[in-house]
């Protein structure tokens, strides 16, 4: 992990809602209001996987490869900066544009490592359903992520008369380039990320939940990625987003990439603690499921992880959700919902979910831009390097076949 020590910066407070950036007027400086590309926090030089020729599994992606591609999934991004003290933000998915406490939607919960604040998962547990967005953000704001979910269903029209709000939020410690005692979001600031959810393509790397984030020692963040099953396997859509923030030996689309740059956890035979963090991995499907396949369906993201490099190591928070968006399984108060696809139908969805959160956490590693911290810098992997690595290792496994 390449770092440097923090440098004074002039005081900047910038939030991105949806794809827009807002700076207000800060106290002390003159008034600078703008809404602007969201560019201001995102490097759209860096490249997804695909782009550099990483194509993860045999299911081709959505048309966004992205979870919005799974219709009527809504995206919100809140991200806070200051100087190089403060990096953190929100993430905000709704499962609809609709009232989420009146129509709910039925989902599934899995506890990986269970070094974690999840709050709002023993009731997906008991109920096996979603009645609020799901808001990610840092260890130390998830009572102002819950404020903001909370917030946001009371003032929904037909909710008057509410009185109990299971505000579901996840966390990954972004203490390293954030100053995370600070407590600077605000419930406020976080619901702008639920307000401004919007459908379409998924802003990714350093923003929102993903700003202070570090992914195998080198910038982390916020990843994206779908799957589309064949019409004769029912057409649906597996939607994945991640906010990505562990260690271990990284792998990149089984190649050992984080051994290559000298990078891994355990490099020296001593645990520093360095793939120590945290996974939030929410995943979004058209497919009719019951509660029972959705958690089924979350616990196939472990596996992502692995190919990926994690070992899951004692301090790290790693938990998966998803949910339905198919009309036929929502949970209305006083509907009686279909129980879904059956058991036999559900394997090339778990497929499609490994895949997806594989390439979902590759595309926050690669798309995410190096940031100057709390208490030093986090260097963006360098992909260059990393597109050597995979064609030394193409070139040669080629080379090998030719000569058998």
């Amino acid at each position: 992990m390449k770092k440097k020590s923090p440098k004074t910066f002039a005081f900047l407070l910038l939030i991105t809602v949806g794809s827009f950036a807002y700076q207000p007027h800060v106290k002390g400086t003159e008034p600078a209001g703008f809404r602007a590309s969201s560019a201001d926090t995102v490097d759209r030089s860096r490249p997804r996987a695909r782009d550099i020729g990483i194509n993860v599994g045999i299911l081709d992606p959505g048309p966004l490869n992205a979870i919005t591609d799974v219709h009527g999934v809504l995206v919100g991004h809140a991200t806070l900066i200051s100087g190089s003290s403060v990096n953190t933000g929100a993430t905000a998915i709704r499962p609809h544009g609709g009232n989420l406490y009146v129509d709910r939607v039925p989902a599934g919960f899995y506890r990986g490592n269970g070094y974690g604040k999840f709050a709002g998962a023993t009731q997906i547990v008991e109920l096996g359903e979603l009645e609020s967005p799901i808001v990610l953000t840092n260890t130390l704001s998830v009572s102002k992520g819950i404020e903001a979910a909370i917030a946001w269903t009371l003032d929904q029209p037909g909710n008057e008369s509410v009185r109990s709000v299971n505000a579901v939020v996840g966390e990954t410690n972004d203490g390293y380039l954030n100053d995370i005692r600070g407590r600077h979001l605000t419930s406020s600031l976080i619901r702008e990320s639920i307000e401004n959810a919007q459908a379409g393509p998924v802003d990714e790397g350093s923003i929102g939940a993903g700003r202070g984030s570090v992914l195998f020692g080198w910038k982390g963040g916020i990843g994206t990625s779908s799957r589309q099953l064949p019409a004769s396997l029912g057409g649906y859509t597996i939607g994945v987003l991640v906010q990505a923030n562990y260690g271990g030996v990284l792998m990149v689309d089984g190649i050992p990439v984080g051994e290559a740059l000298g990078q891994y956890f355990m490099s020296d035979m001593a645990d520093d603690r360095q793939a120590d963090g945290s996974v939030i991995v929410v995943i979004a499907t058209d497919a009719p499921l019951s509660d029972r396949n959705l958690t089924r369906v979350a616990s196939r993201a472990m596996l992502a992880l692995g190919r990926t490099g994690s070992p899951a190591t004692n301090g790290s928070g790693d938990y998966s959700i998803a949910f339905s968006t198919a009309e036929s399984v929502r949970r209305g108060i006083s509907d009686i919902p279909i129980n879904g696809l059956a058991n036999q139908k559900m394997s090339p969805l778990f497929q499609a979910t490994v895949e997806a959160t594989e390439e979902a956490i590759l595309n926050a590693l690669f798309t995410a831009n190096t940031v100057e911290g709390h208490q030093g810098t986090i260097e963006a992997i360098n992909i260059d390097e990393v597109r050597s690595i995979i064609g030394s290792y193409r070139y040669d496994d080629t080379k090998n076949e030719s000569d058998d």
